[in-house]
């Protein structure tokens, strides 16, 4: 048995090392997470909706295009979509009003 034990100590087994490791504590955290109010990322519906709104006479497509970076076909797409919503209308071609 003395053999067994000097033989243990001079070399130890997987089992035995593990045991001897220092592992970190697991930490679980008992209170929720809190979750932080982010803000909506702006469309581009809302965009040209703004500047739509913002004036009295209306706004050609060319403005809008200059004001927003926007191409000529989202232009058209966005009204297209604000139309069917109802926010807007056209009084001319190419010059929208808040509806």
């Amino acid at each position: 048995m003395s053999q067994c034990k000097s033989r243990r100590l001079s070399n130890p087994s997987f089992s035995d090392h593990l045991d001897r490791v220092n592992y970190p504590p697991i930490l679980k955290s008992h209170t929720a997470a809190k979750k932080v109010a982010t803000k909506k990322p702006v469309t581009a519906v809302d965009t040209v909706f703004k500047i739509i709104n913002r004036t009295k006479k209306g706004v050609e497509t060319s403005a809008l295009m200059k004001k927003t970076g926007f191409n000529q076909k989202k232009i058209h797409n966005v009204v297209y979509k604000l139309k069917k919503q109802g926010k807007v209308k056209s009084v001319g071609k190419g010059v929208y009003l808040k509806g």
